[in-house]
């Protein structure tokens, strides 16, 4: 009888511990969820271009006019925006690290990691607003007349 009891009892449990996860009391689309897939996926990107950054560094070792022929493509428009997305993911993995590291230790970080993630944003748009500006003035200008 007892087996039966402790079994209906653990059906119990796991009924309302399926219950409390369907009423949101996970991520679930909160901000902090989505704060740290971008964490996780700009630590990928950037990873992988430091990867991509040091094979065409070494190719300079094995021919140099092989390496000349890459760095000229990296002077394209597309590469341009690539590279502002990619100060833009090493800005938020930076700043977000800072963020991660508050929460995990500072005794009120926990308290405070929402209005820290809407600061960090905040100062991620106002770095990137000008950055963009300038990274991308160069590009705009040869692809719609003037060019220097």
């Amino acid at each position: 009888m007892s087996t039966t009891a402790s079994t209906a009892a653990e059906a119990g449990a796991s009924d309302r511990a399926g219950a409390s996860r369907r009423s949101g009391t996970f991520y679930r689309g909160d901000p902090g969820m989505w704060s740290w897939v971008l964490h996780r996926i700009t630590g990928v990107l950037t990873f992988f271009f430091l990867f991509v950054h040091v094979l065409d560094t070494a190719l300079v070792r094995v021919s140099p006019n092989a390496y000349d022929e890459v760095i000229e493509t990296y002077k394209s428009p597309v590469v341009n925006l690539l590279e502002v997305a990619l100060v833009g993911a090493v800005l938020y993995h930076a700043l977000n690290g800072l963020r991660v590291i508050l929460v995990d230790f500072w005794s009120k970080g926990p308290k405070y990691q929402r209005p820290m993630l809407w600061g960090i944003v905040g100062i991620w748009v106002v770095v990137m607003i000008p950055g963009t500006y300038f990274m991308l003035e160069r590009t705009v200008s040869e692809l719609f007349g003037g060019g220097h």
